[in-house]
This record gives structure tokens, C-alpha cells and sequence, in this order.
């Protein structure tokens, strides 16, 4: 090779690595399927925009959403909170457990997971026929339109999260199906909806 042809030709460095080689040898790969994580981000802006107009009406209706908020039971709202923080940590331990190749001990964790949501629901439904029988609706005010809703729109998304989970528990029981990526996916669906609980409790029924 000639002194013009070293020249020209193109150095192996970081520079010519593709973003998949750095990837692999940095370690860094996000978890799960790249569409959830889209859906995921995008179920994040909405509720993020719920969030926003909630805070505006109650600064602008404070009194009302002090006095409505006293009917609350705090203590129901902490407990399904716990239900939940409870359903993502058996949720996260089956995304390890199938990483580290153990699916029986996976499967589970995931049922483990899936039957704290149906407590979560059962919870929640009980804390709305307690609601509605003091004669609290979405009619009632605003606080109340924005507690149904919120809390509605939530527990619509446990149930979906609940199917997610009851497909992640169908490919552990089968070998030919079992992929960490559908697990790590089911996961990172699943902690978005407590993380939301966790939001939706601490405006709902805690801020003063």
C-alpha cells in the first residue's frame, strides 16, 4: 500500500462505529419494544396536560376543592397506592427473574403482579360506591368531575395494563414464544400506570 492510499484510507475509530456497535459496547439498551415506549411517552403527555388544567381549576376554585377533597378517604387512597408500588416490584423482579433465564419464577412474579391489580380495581370500585352513595358525582363540582375522571381514565389503563400482563404471563408459559423483550415491555407499561397512581394520589388526596 502507497503513502496516498494509507492516506485515504478510512480510519477505524469511534467516529466510523455504527450507533448499534457503541450500543453494544457501551452496555446501553433500552428496555422493552420501542413502540411502547412511544405509546408510553405519549399517554405521559396527556395526562401531563390533565394535570396542568386540574392545578389551574383549583387555584381558581380553591375553597371548593379544599372542602370536596375533606370527603375523600385518604386512607383507601393510601392503601391502593401500596397495592400498587407492591404490583411494580413483583412486576420488576419477573423482568429479572426471565432475564436471568428463570420463566417459571417469572410467570409468578407476573401473576403475582397481575392479581395486586385486580385488588387495585376491586379498591377502587369500592371507593366510588362509597362516593356515589354520600350523593358525590361527576355532577356534583368540579373537583368531583375531575376526580371521576381522573381516576377513571386510570383505571381504564390498569385494565389495559392487566391484558398487557395476561400476554406477558402467556409467552412465559410457552418456550417457543418467551421473548425479555415482551416482558420488559409489559414492565415499563405497567410502572407508567403506578407512577401515574402515585401523581394522581398526591394531587387528588393529599395537596393542600
Amino acid at each position: 500500500m502507497t503513502a496516498t492510499e494509507r492516506t485515504m484510507s478510512p480510519p477505524h475509530d469511534r467516529d466510523t462505529m455504527s450507533p448499534t456497535d457503541e450500543e453494544a459496547n457501551s452496555g446501553i439498551r433500552l428496555p422493552g419494544e420501542g413502540s411502547m415506549w412511544v405509546f408510553v411517552l405519549g399517554d405521559m403527555i396527556i395526562f401531563g396536560a390533565y394535570f396542568v388544567i386540574f392545578m389551574i381549576e383549583r387555584t381558581s376554585e380553591s375553597a371548593v376543592f379544599l372542602q370536596s377533597q375533606q370527603h375523600l378517604n385518604q386512607t383507601i387512597g393510601l392503601i391502593n397506592t401500596l397495592v400498587m408500588l407492591t404490583s411494580s416490584w413483583f412486576v420488576a423482579r419477573a423482568v429479572r427473574a426471565c432475564r436471568a433465564g428463570d420463566y417459571q419464577g417469572a410467570t409468578r412474579l407476573t401473576v403475582c403482579g397481575f392479581l395486586c391489580g385486580v385488588v387495585f380495581i376491586l379498591i377502587k370500585i369500592y371507593e366510588w360506591s362509597v362516593e356515589i352513595g354520600h350523593g358525590y358525582t361527576l355532577a356534583s363540582n368540579d373537583f368531583f368531575m375531575f376526580y371521576f375522571m381522573l381516576t377513571g381514565v386510570h383505571l381504564l389503563h390498569v385494565v389495559l395494563g392487566l391484558i398487557i400482563l395476561g400476554i406477558v404471563f402467556r409467552e412465559l408459559r410457552r418456550p417457543t414464544l418467551r421473548r425479555a423483550s415482551m416482558v420488559e415491555s409489559g414492565a415499563t407499561y405497567w410502572h407508567m400506570v403506578d407512577m401515574l397512581w402515585i401523581v394522581i394520589f398526591a394531587l387528588v388526596y393529599l395537596l393542600r
